[in-house]
């Protein structure tokens, strides 16, 4: 048995949406900017996906821009409103994917905003209080704080972040990346500036994205070079990987309820089973709490052992694929910014395993038995 729990990193194509990509790699391979027959067909197709993502998001097709991927949308959105709307101070938490983090420092860096960070509780929870009172001290601010947090699965009330920010006048982006496709945003309700998605966290190819913006909010594209999706974003469109991001996100939503019940019940299963064969497992962030993490993601907290240094190896050694932490950060020692940030105990093993509506009963039976040996 090869075990996949590492869906938060990237999740498997489904056939059904390479199906209707494969149209576009082989036929309808026009440049969409060309007028003649070959072009148009291949703009149809990516105003017809765009459209498809905008009936699923209750928004404006005019609002829904074509991205390399969630960094590339995150970085348009961060840069493209401090430069445009003279933006002098930024509120963000220390547990932001990188390309949040890494943007907001740079711009800090360059002397452009002064950086503050929102409190957070010890399961790293938002302040919401702490994030009024910085709303307060610093007007005309721009406010970028996560949905779902894609390293200890905790879920932020991004309704009441909105609220917050309409009240007191700020821009407000939330990284959406690990939650769409998995939750319902309806933009007509959720009082937001920015969104944004990636295909390949719900199914979908990897190398394309998408960015909402607020038609309140205009702003300057981020890459410069031509006049596709609408003078908001230069170079050739990546035809195929939007037509698979709009049939990939459209799966995601006509089956929401369904995966959503067959992947929180491995999820739970998992947790009630690690505590039996496990004594003193413990789980980071909120991770283990069904109401406040996403249903996708949990963080164990193993205890402290000499196997913890070879624990991704061992499983790996067993066929199992699942993370140590966020996966864009593979390969560095420098330990997760997350766990850090929330003070994760550095003694004990932290492994996160994400789930996907192909996981089975079965794949977790065999995981966790396996992580149970490594600990007897």
């Amino acid at each position: 048995m090869h075990v996949y729990l590492d869906n938060a990193a990237t999740t498997i194509l489904d056939p059904i949406v390479l199906d209707a990509m494969m149209p576009f790699f082989k036929e309808h391979f026009g440049n969409p900017s060309s007028i003649h027959t070959h072009g148009r067909e291949a703009k149809s197709a990516i105003e017809k996906a765009r459209k498809t993502v905008a009936s699923l998001l209750n928004t404006s097709p005019s609002e829904i821009f074509f991205t390399s991927g969630g960094t590339e949308a995150d970085n348009t959105a961060i840069t493209s409103s401090i430069n445009g709307f003279n933006i002098k101070h930024a509120i963000t938490s220390p547990i932001e994917h990188h390309a949040v983090l890494h943007t907001l420092e740079h711009l800090e860096k360059e002397g452009k905003i002064q950086l503050h960070y929102v409190k957070l509780n010890e399961k790293g929870e938002v302040n919401y209080d702490d994030l009024e009172h910085l709303l307060q001290n610093y007007s005309h601010c721009f406010v970028s704080l996560m949905h779902g947090n894609n390293e200890i699965g905790n879920l932020s009330d991004i309704s009441r972040i909105g609220e917050l920010c309409r009240k007191h006048g700020a821009i407000y982006h939330t990284d959406t990346v690990q939650t769409a496709g998995h939750f319902q945003h309806d933009l007509q309700k959720l009082k937001v500036d920015f969104i944004v998605g990636s295909a390949h966290k719900f199914h979908g190819p990897k190398g394309v994205g998408f960015l909402y913006v607020n038609g309140d909010r205009k702003i300057d594209p981020l890459i410069y070079g031509g006049a596709q999706e609408r003078n908001m974003r230069g170079g050739t469109e990546n035809i195929y990987g939007i037509v698979g991001l709009a049939k990939a996100l459209e799966m995601a939503y006509q089956n929401l309820t369904t995966h959503k019940e067959h992947i929180s019940k491995l999820k739970t299963y998992m947790i009630n089973s690690l505590k039996t064969e496990i004594p003193g497992v413990d789980f980071n962030g909120a991770s283990a709490d069904p109401e406040n993490s996403l249903y996708t993601v949990l963080s164990v907290s193993l205890p402290p052992s000499d196997m913890n240094e070879m624990l991704l190896f061992n499983l790996d050694i067993n066929k199992i694929s699942a993370s140590a932490g966020s996966a864009c950060a593979s390969g560095t020692d420098a330990g997760s910014h997350v766990l850090n940030a929330i003070k994760a105990d550095p003694e004990r093993g932290h492994i996160r395993f994400s789930f996907s509506k192909y996981n089975t009963i079965e794949e977790i039976d065999y995981t966790v038995k396996k992580l149970s040996n490594f600990y007897k």
